[in-house]
């Protein structure tokens, strides 16, 4: 017999429940009991329950509709449902359509309930095993879309793997390009919701006059151009969850709005009068800092603290280069299946290339840098040359005037030398005014040595004379 096990008994006859508890209390099994369905749902979300004995027909909630939403929730353990004389048929179509374990008919054979019992806990533990070999394998340096072997990334997949099983609202914070609707998807995958949808909403792209029925969905007529119902965000991640992105560009009534669904889980479409019930995990993300946003008046401080549950803060991409090299083969096989091309990785020169500059867009930024590489190549290893129009220019100080700040002109990684001194030319005439004899000191070359490059780049040589040159 294992201890650990927690068994459920939804029974609304008291007396069969007391027989039934005292009897698989005997068998050192840990029990909770529910009268009917609706207790059993609550008590299922409330605690860690490994097998479920239920009655099939109960008040206010039967054994059907608790399986349904039980296996909606993608939160179902082992059931054995009981049944009486004369509702064994519904008792079958349960069990098939809605992955019941199995079902018992009244009077109960005490025998054979205690071996369901037995192999139903054998089938949990192998599920909970099998579970947390998954988490473990997918922490390790990868989680859904994320990618990251550094100290960083695996803090943030130690904190997703901590809160994702639970109800918590979640909010990620980072700058744009970091991944923030990676880690609300991860989030989402390793929860007991998986089974249901994702639905992610840009607070930030949406109109001050379409955002409330974008999120909440309207009744027919209830504006001008509402001419059928529809269904919003929330309604549509029932069961699921919900991503509000760059949440410090929703406008604050609708902000005072989502605080109240959030506080009474419940919701109305716009212009409706019927409330719905929000079964909905909410998670919300910005690239802003909340405390800022919340001075400027942009977040309301309630609502800040009411998701604000669990955070997780993403480190732009600029503090964990070391995790460039992986996220770039990723994205290469990605962008392989994508593209259909054969490139096969990247070189180290072109690693090193990457991890040297900024990348004040972050992931968002790499990716499309890898992705003109990868098509640019088609086949074989990548190269800087494949990547140089992609990658972000790096400054590299000119100075113009000894006694004054210079400018600077953009040099891409993998560019020929004859293309950089053709750039440092044109920005240096360019600072000069065309005053090529200055132009000439600056570079550190004689006039007569400059007007052959000029000519050697069809760089133009301008009207002006030399004798205004030199002044």
């Amino acid at each position: 017999m294992d201890q650990s096990m927690r068994v459920l008994i939804a029974e609304d006859e008291i007396d069969h429940q007391d027989y039934l508890a005292k009897v698989v209390t005997s068998w050192n099994y840990d029990v909770e009991r529910a009268d009917n369905g609706e207790d059993a749902l609550r008590l299922l979300n409330e605690k860690s329950i490994d097998i479920v004995l239920s009655d099939l027909m109960m008040p206010k909630m039967d054994g059907f509709e608790l399986l349904r939403q039980l296996k909606a929730q993608g939160n179902l353990p082992p059931t054995i449902l009981m049944t009486a004389f004369g509702s064994l048929e519904k008792a079958l179509h349960t069990i098939h359509e809605l992955d019941g374990f199995w079902y018992l008919e009244k009077p109960i054979d005490l025998t054979a309930l205690e071996l369901l019992i037995k192999r139903a806990g054998a089938q949990r533990r192998l599920a909970v095993e099998n579970e947390e070999l998954r988490r473990q394998l997918s922490f390790r340096g990868v989680l859904g879309n994320l990618i990251g072997q550094s100290t960083a990334m695996q803090e943030i997949f130690a904190l997703i793997r901590q809160v994702a099983p639970t109800s918590a609202a979640v909010l990620i914070t980072g700058e744009s390009g970091t991944g923030k609707e990676l880690v609300a998807r991860a989030l989402h995958a390793n929860s007991r919701r998986s089974a249901g949808p994702f639905v992610a909403i840009n607070c930030a792209a949406l109109p001050e006059t379409l955002i409330e029925s974008e999120i909440f969905g309207h009744e027919k007529g209830s504006f001008t151009g509402a001419f059928e119902r529809r269904v919003g965000a929330m309604e549509a991640a029932q069961h699921g969850t919900l991503f509000l992105d760059e949440l410090g560009e929703m406008p604050l009534p609708m902000q005072a709005k989502l605080l109240r669904v959030l506080e009474d889980l419940r919701f109305r479409r716009l212009g409706g009068k019927q409330e719905m019930q929000a079964d909905v995990r909410i998670v919300a993300a910005t690239n802003r800092d909340p405390a800022k946003s919340i001075k400027e008046g942009k977040l309301r401080e309630d609502l800040y603290y009411r998701l604000n549950v669990f955070q997780i803060h993403l480190p732009p991409l600029r503090e964990r280069k070391d995790d460039i090299p992986h996220i770039v083969e990723a994205m290469i096989g990605t962008m392989n299946q994508k593209h259909g091309t054969r490139v096969q990785s990247a070189s180290s020169a072109l690693s090193d290339a990457l991890m040297a500059l900024a990348w004040e867009g972050n992931v968002r930024e790499l990716r499309n840098v890898v992705e003109r590489a990868v098509i640019v190549a088609g086949e074989g290893v990548l190269e800087p040359r494949h990547a140089a129009f992609g990658l972000k220019r790096a400054a590299v100080p000119v100075k113009a005037d000894p006694e004054a700040d210079g400018g600077g002109v953009g040099v891409d990684i993998g560019m020929t030398i004859d293309e950089a001194e053709r750039l440092l030319i044109e920005a240096t005439l360019q600072h000069t005014g065309n005053n090529k004899t200055r132009a000439a000191s600056i570079l550190g070359i004689s006039t007569k040595t400059l007007h052959v490059k000029l000519r050697q780049y069809r760089l133009s040589e301008g009207s002006g004379d030399e004798t205004a040159d030199e002044n």
